[in-house]
């Protein structure tokens, strides 16, 4: 049951984190793409610029220090070398960023936080 509750906390912090991109110009362009290595909870484009979004969401703000770490975050890697080329086809640059959310905090957005 604990783990149904963790599953519909985080996609609803993915409705949230999808409604903030967009209110910042972002286009949603895919969720939830499943890959051999992982999965990639968003994918956004604005101008020439895909990011490919990790979101963590916490019941408490204190914790959003902690949500994520270089293991995590090479995972997202892992799978964002996988399926790049579906949405990159136009010389895009790409870049991994992470929105962390937890209620009464304000997103907090982490622009590419992915460097090898």
């Amino acid at each position: 049951m604990t783990r149904q509750i963790a599953e519909q906390s985080g996609r609803s912090g993915e409705v949230r984190a999808s409604l903030w991109l967009r209110a910042k110009g972002w286009q949603i362009l895919d969720r939830r793409v499943k890959t051999p290595v992982g999965e990639i909870d968003l994918v956004a484009k604005r101008g020439k610029l895909i990011a490919f979004v990790e979101v963590k969401w916490r019941k408490r703000r204190e914790d959003l220090d902690h949500a994520i770490d270089e293991f995590r975050l090479g995972r997202v890697a892992a799978a964002v070398e996988a399926v790049a080329h579906r949405y990159a086809e136009g010389g895009e640059d790409i870049r991994i960023d992470v929105i962390l959310l937890a209620p009464g905090a304000f997103p907090r957005h982490i622009a590419n936080a992915w460097q090898p």
